[in-house]
């Protein structure tokens, strides 16, 4: 190196951060908004290093990193509105810039490559941020309401599936209840069945008994209805009379029909022998 004549530059080859700052970007509803930082880290291969300094000089991020975000994010401000860039699709730019990007430096420096890219929210006119947080707050308040109502609806459903199950229970106890009663109700009956069978064997049991005994005793009447029994039926009927008659005639009293006769024919007799 000669001095004053040999200059060099540093060329960074590992990861490094560019910060782009205050880029400005209209909606495509005419709003101007401000992006106040954004990060895009990347990284030089060391064999594109002189070639890449050949074509775009030591300060190749502002010509292919610096410039194209400002251009890739106006290109996406242009064709959406404030809503869309401030809120609906904001977490898309960080991926859409990365995508951008990338696809420029692969033709322009292959060896150029972004890792990732960092934006921060974008800076509104004041009137529009006061707007934006006033319509936050009422969504707040409109998400805390339905959050309210479906606690509340929550609650309802769970007292009715509470008074469901209640109700289920009751019915259930109920019919429980109701078969046990038709239970007894038939265990009664069954018994009350069984006591009558029971009453009407034992009566039919007794008359069966008092029928055979008197049956049997009807038999045994006949078997003694002989001359011999008679005779001696006859003979214990008299010797139970307290008057006893005494004479020779004693035998006709017996063999005569008429009473009378029986009695005087007696008395007589009884007169004589006292004579």
């Amino acid at each position: 190196m000669i001095p004053f004549l040999t200059s060099f530059r540093t060329v960074q080859t590992t990861l490094q951060t560019d910060e782009v700052k205050n880029v400005p970007c209209g909606t495509s509803g005419g709003v101007m908004i401000y992006f106040d930082r954004i990060e895009v880290v990347n990284m030089l291969s060391v064999n594109s290093v002189f070639e890449t300094v050949k074509n775009y000089t030591a300060d190749y991020d502002k010509t292919l990193i610096f410039n194209k975000v400002h251009h890739e994010l106006n290109q996406f401000c242009s064709v959406h509105n404030l809503q869309q860039v401030y809120i609906e699709k904001f977490d898309q730019i960080d991926e859409n810039l990365k995508t951008a990007l990338q696809i420029d430096l692969t033709n322009m420096a292959p060896g150029l490559t972004i890792q990732a890219v960092r934006v921060t929210k974008p800076k509104i006119p004041e009137q529009i941020r006061k707007n934006y947080e006033a319509m936050e707050a009422e969504k707040t308040k409109l998400l805390i309401a339905e959050q309210r109502q479906r606690v509340v609806e929550k609650e309802a459903e769970t007292e009715r599936k509470k008074a469901i199950i209640e109700a289920q229970k009751n019915a259930e106890v109920a019919k429980i209840n109701f078969e046990q009663k038709i239970m007894e109700k038939e265990s009664q009956q069954k018994i009350s069945e069984i006591e009558d069978l029971t009453h009407l064997a034992h009566e039919k049991a007794t008359a069966d008994a008092t029928f055979y005994a008197a049956e049997r005793e009807t038999q045994s009447n006949k078997l003694k209805l002989t001359p011999e029994y008679l005779e001696m039926m006859k003979y214990q009927a008299i010797s139970q009379n307290s008057k006893i008659y005494f004479g020779e005639s004693i035998p006709n009293m017996f063999l005569s029909g008429d009473s009378n006769s029986f009695i005087k024919e007696s008395v007589v007799m009884k007169e004589k022998k006292n004579a």
